[in-house]
């Protein structure tokens, strides 16, 4: 019982997590290019 309660918690977990992963993959996207336009400035 205690470990199909766990696999619950966790799926509801991943649900959430892969909803916010979209906006956190733009963020590294945005950060990633910011920080290769900076290295191209500063060059």
């Amino acid at each position: 019982m205690e470990f199909n309660h766990d696999e619950k918690e966790d799926y509801s977990f991943w649900t959430k997590y892969k909803h916010f992963a979209k906006n956190e993959l733009l963020l590294y996207i945005i950060m990633i290019v910011g920080i290769l336009l900076g290295i191209i400035i500063f060059s």
